[in-house]
């Protein structure tokens, strides 16, 4: 697993984001495949997750993940919600000592909120939709409800697909254009005729820092670039597999 210094400075966290290596799936999901939705046998899902937890030193029903959709909202979790009942959304923040916050990614990059004197810990998952239409700042909006204060929270970008590995089209770069016209700093000229490679992790840490947090910490490893560590879902796609498996980033406040 891959843990940021900044956060494990901080005392009373536990966090990982996890890669591929110590799982019990098979086949196109091998390794640590955490993801319900994918179609791997739920037993080896269930496994991994608790196999996940145990490197948390946490019990496997302490995970609360999310039904994500690629929106901007952020929700509160006391408890981890039964299987199938998870609620439509893409972060998940907690005050719960003992409960992790976790999402699940293979290509979006997943992002870990503390803020150790407050007690509160989050998890977003930040694919290009959630990082352009708000879902950081749903994130740090939930946790300052519940007493944080953004110039304390530390941020974690995890491993996420690099910009040499993403290729967009035109009408993709015009999305972020229309929002702000600076976000063209973020796009640079293809191989090819009418393409741009998109640096998704540095215009998720843009928008952390532009949101005046304490400190943001950034993971540079490249997803579909690297099978051997990490799920990805456009690797699989041009490959032509039919599924992709996907990997847990959770966050604990411990005692």
């Amino acid at each position: 697993m891959i843990t940021a210094p900044a956060l494990a400075a901080l005392p009373g966290i536990r966090h990982a984001f996890f890669t591929r290596e110590g799982g019990v799936s098979g086949g196109i999901y091998a390794g640590l495949n955490c993801g319900f939705g994918s179609g791997d046998e739920a037993s080896s899902v269930a496994e991994n997750r608790a196999r996940a937890m145990r490197r948390l030193d946490l019990p496997a029903e302490a995970l609360a993940t999310l039904h994500q959709v690629h929106s901007p909202t952020a929700v509160a979790a006391e408890a981890a919600w039964p299987r199938g009942t998870a609620p439509r959304a893409d972060a998940v923040v907690t005050a719960t000592p003992g409960l992790a916050a976790g999402i699940l990614t293979a290509d979006c990059t997943p992002v870990l909120f503390a803020d150790a004197d407050a007690r509160i810990v989050g998890a977003a998952h930040a694919g290009w939709r959630g990082a352009l239409y708000g879902v950081l700042d749903s994130t740090i909006a939930a946790m300052e409800e519940r007493g944080a204060a953004r110039g304390r929270i530390v941020a974690a970008v995890g491993p996420c697909i690099g910009p040499a590995s993403y290729e967009v089209g035109a009408e993709f770069r015009d999305r972020f254009l229309a929002v702000e016209a600076g976000f063209d700093a973020f796009f640079t000229p293809g191989a090819r005729p009418g393409k741009f490679q998109f640096d998704l992790p540095g215009f998720v840490a843009m928008r952390l820092d532009r949101a005046g947090l304490g400190r943001v910490d950034r993971c540079d490893a490249d997803t579909a670039a690297d099978p051997d560590r990490f799920f990805s879902y456009r690797r699989a796609t041009l490959r032509g597999e039919p599924d992709y498996g996907r990997a847990l980033s959770a966050i604990a406040l411990v005692d």
